[in-house]
């Protein structure tokens, strides 16, 4: 390279310039890097961590080392991006502009090779104040940006109708409505609040009875009972995981094309309807899903949260570079965690310096490196009744089982099979048959039904001291070794070894004990890994190392502890750090009506949206922390604020002067998520099965759907019995086939984390609630409910039926046109799609009647007031 680049630049050289003289930095080059080089490495930004408007910043060099090398201009990576020799897409430098002048680059090469010697400015000279300037600190915290300031608690502001207000969020709220001279809302009715906390806290609709009793009860304490009550129901841990699911891009399967599916990632999502439900304070949410595995006292449910981390996504196809995936997931990793508790885009500084916000490559990679020593792992997380039975039959199943592989010879011949593995591994090449063993390794890595243990690091595993292997993993490799050996080795084994009869007993063996259900976990790997700055981002193209570090924009922590990834859980929810009680509480605002406080609940950043109610906002997040980050107590705040209770009647000229609502001076109708939408005509209809938790579930679902997966790898197995009527919740999520109808109604992607979700409107979702094979079902189980309510008229079914799906009456027009369509439909129908809509018998009631009340159920079911929250 030194040959290359002397030749180049000596070609380009002119005769003047061809005897060398003592070249000047402060006369000569710096003028070239102030003119050329200093507006993308200069104060104000540094490409590539590269600053070049001083010498000694220069010399100090960027994320990549030193780009100069004095002395040595040919090897000086300057020299190579100046005559545009450098490897890559920003190959020549300045990019995007003319290049240097042919003795510009001659002045460079000559002051390099030279020594790059840096006058240093006689004090009191004119040089030596601009010098002193440059060097100045910058304190790290003054960006000038609302969210990187400390959160404030505000005083509640004065205002003129005191009588309107029920806490203090009504007063930010009232007071911002007065400056524009607008008045908010009235009150809704009473049924539709009560549908509408039913809804928000617990995401089912409500039933009729108790919205009966709620109307009659006319005590001042009625309503904030009915908070309580709903926030203390176990539903409500369900409804809101939703939203958190979303943040952690939960699913059941790997992503990529072959997007296995992984058995326990329902553990994670179990663990978070507890927390929820349990009101666990949200710092140690916190603490537990970013690192659980580092807590005194860690538990199987401290493990079990970290599954947070287990989301990303995963490739374990043959042939792929387990390096590359390994680092793309730690990018998510640290992405999601920066976007979830911190509201910022520092996906962005992957590549490059941010653009918009203060956060520098560098940076990046010190966040980076707290779960760069991430190890997946799986835990035993025994249910409730399981332990027992296994304990009792673990030394007689661990007999039996050493007994069939003594018979059958495998421990005398894993040794050497295991040494044949890891030379494969780390000499590939030399036989097909061990790289197809050794890539059979990696790709079995997992759970493959019941009856298999999984590992989850096997080239880790392999490499390891046996006498270090846990016996799962012990296990999981003689597995692999039963499964693999004899079909590898066809050639080279001599006696005959009928590991095909021993594997069937091996799986014999695990079906007659029982065995311990499991949950995705991490683990820090014992040393850590290094890190390193990724050039542009390249998964193996490594600059300088760091080590952890947190973002230069905010505040630094105040304790004293080495940083650790449980020192950046605590630093996020400690009161240092002003963004994550702001985050929280804004995503909890967007939820209860449909828009932040903060428009963009993803970027917080500099081209994000400013707070509307900025003091509304800091008061929240006081009152979050001053709670001890309990989220249900902030959750009653908000909705027995009078700002929540107001109607969500559009009235012309308030959506004129505020179409967003912007100014909270109404309700907000929302459509309800996917899940609920389902939820919802299970509910009415009587079907829907209320078990909390639980493996995910299989809904019938449209044919074909399976057949757009890679190799039909999104295999479908049907649910049967009550069990495929739970909650959308427990839908099984697979990636790269997700159930059609969460879909149709907008369920947001899982291979990122999701702040919002879309809400969209489309012929699709009409066509799946009239002809979806649960809301046919659900119509036709809600006609059967109708007419044996013992409700004996017309009317009064009517009325149960509005009551069930609408929670309120019908008018006038509405029972004379549906007592119509029922006289129409009965006199027209034909003896098959009577059978066809409604096969039972009810009696008192004609069998094309009966069929009717089917219709006007669906009817009931596709109404946009029926998936509304009002």
């Amino acid at each position: 390279m030194r040959l290359l680049v002397s030749l180049t630049i000596f070609s380009l050289v002119p005769s003047a310039l061809a005897q060398e003289r003592t070249v000047n930095y402060e006369r000569e080059i710096d003028p070239i890097f102030q003119q050329k080089c200093v507006s993308c490495h200069g104060p104000d930004r540094q490409e590539n961590g590269l600053r070049m408007d001083t010498g000694e910043k220069t010399l100090l060099g960027g994320y990549n080392g030193p780009v100069v090398l004095p002395g040595m201009a040919a090897e000086s990576s300057l020299m190579h991006f100046v005559l545009g020799i450098e490897e890559g897409e920003f190959s020549r430098m300045p990019m995007k502009a003319p290049p240097l002048e042919t003795a510009e680059i001659e002045l460079i090469r000559q002051w390099i090779d030279q020594g790059a010697v840096i006058e240093v400015p006689q004090k009191g000279s004119l040089n030596s104040e601009k010098l002193g300037d440059e060097n100045a600190v910058v304190p790290s915290n003054a960006t000038g940006h609302w969210a990187f300031d400390p959160v404030l608690n505000p005083l509640p502001p004065g205002v003129l109708n005191r009588t309107w207000a029920r806490n203090p969020i009504d007063l930010f709220v009232l007071s911002r409505l007065e400056s524009e001279r607008l008045s908010p809302s009235a009150e809704a009715d009473k049924a539709t609040l009560f549908r509408r906390l039913s809804f928000d806290l617990t995401g089912l609709p409500p039933n009729p009875d108790e919205i009966h009793q709620f109307l009659k009860d006319n005590r001042p304490e009625a309503y904030q009972e009915l908070v309580d009550r709903f926030l203390a129901s176990p539903q409500f841990g369900e409804r809101w995981a939703l939203q958190w699911l979303d943040l952690a891009r939960y699913a059941d399967s790997d992503g990529y094309e072959q997007d296995r599916v992984r058995p326990w990632a329902w553990r994670y999502r179990d663990w978070v309807i507890e927390a929820l439900n349990s009101n666990m304070p949200f710092d140690q949410f916190t603490l537990e899903q970013i690192a659980g595995d580092l807590v005194p006292n860690k538990t199987p449910k401290t493990l079990m949260a970290t599954g947070f981390h287990r989301n990303s996504l995963i490739n374990r196809e043959g042939g792929t570079n387990r390096e590359q995936y390994r680092f793309e997931g730690t990018v998510d990793r640290t992405n999601t965690v920066a976007t979830v508790w911190m509201g910022l885009t520092v996906a962005c500084a992957q590549c490059h310096d941010h653009k918009y916000d203060r956060i520098s490559q560098k940076e990046y990679y010190q966040l980076f490196a707290f779960f760069n020593g991430l190890d997946n792992v799986n835990v035993d997380a025994p249910l409730p009744g399981e332990l027992g039975p296994y304990l009792g039959s673990r030394l007689i199943y661990r007999a039996q089982r050493q007994k069939l592989l003594e018979e059958y010879g495998v421990l005398e011949h894993q040794p050497s099979w295991e040494q044949k593995l890891l030379e494969t591994g780390r000499n590939p090449g030399k036989s097909q048959v061990w790289d197809k063993a050794y890539d059979a390794l990696l790709r079995d890595s997992r759970n493959k039904g019941t009856s298999r243990l999984s590992l989850d690091n096997p080239r880790d595993t392999l490499e390891a001291d046996p006498s270090t292997r846990t016996q799962r993993e012990q296990d999981a490799l003689t597995d692999h070794f039963i499964d693999n050996y004899r079909r590898v080795l066809e050639d080279e084994v001599e006696e005959e070894l009928n590991f095909k009869e021993l594997r069937q007993k091996i799986f014999d063996l695990y079906d007659a004990y029982p065995r311990l259900t499991q949950a995705q976990a991490v683990r820090e790997r014992e040393g850590g890994r290094d890190t390193s700055i990724h050039l542009r981002g390249q998964w193996n193209r490594k600059g300088m190392s760091v080590s952890e570090g947190l973002l230069g924009a905010l505040p630094r922590p105040s304790s004293d502890k080495p940083l650790s990834r449980l020192e950046l859980a605590r630093w996020l929810v400690s009161r240092e750090n002003p963004l994550t009680a702001r985050v929280t509480v804004n995503r909890i605002w967007q939820e209860l009506f449909g828009r932040g406080l903060v428009a963009t609940s993803d970027d917080f950043g500099t081209r994000g949206s400013p707070p509307s109610h900025p003091q509304l906002l800091d008061w929240l997040a006081t009152d979050f922390m001053d709670s001890d980050w309990r989220i249900k107590q902030i959750i009653r705040r908000i909705v027995t604020s009078a700002t929540y209770r107001q109607s969500s009647k559009q009235d012309p000229d308030l959506v004129k002067r505020d179409p967003s609502n912007t100014l909270l001076a109404r309700q907000a109708r929302l459509r309800l998520k996917a899940e609920l939408i389902r939820d919802a005509a299970l509910t009415v209809s009587g079907l829907l099965e209320r078990t909390i938790g639980g493996a995910s579930v299989r809904p019938p679902q449209p044919k074909g759907t399976k057949d757009v997966t890679y190799a039909g790898s999104g295999k479908w197995p049907e649910t049967y019995g009550p069990e495929r009527y739970r909650r959308g919740l427990y839908i099984h999520r697979q990636r790269t086939a997700m159930y059609p109808f969460l879909q149709n109604f907008d369920i947001p992607d899982t291979t990122l984390t999701s702040c919002r979700r879309e809400v969209s409107n489309s012929p699709l979702q009409a066509l799946n609630l009239l002809n979806d094979p649960v809301f046919i079902e659900a119509a036709q189980t809600l006609a059967y409910r109708i007419l044996i309510s013992g409700n004996d008229s017309f009317e009064k079914r009517l009325n149960y039926a509005f009551q069930l799906s609408l929670a309120r009456l019908p008018s006038t027009i509405e029972r004379q046109r549906l007592r119509r369509y029922v006289d129409e439909q009965a006199a027209t129908m034909t003896e098959t799609e009577v059978a066809r809509l409604f096969p039972m018998n009810v009696e008192g009631i004609g069998a094309s009647r009966a069929a009717a009340w089917v219709g006007i159920s669906s009817i009931l079911l596709n109404l946009d007031e029926f998936i509304t929250r009002e």
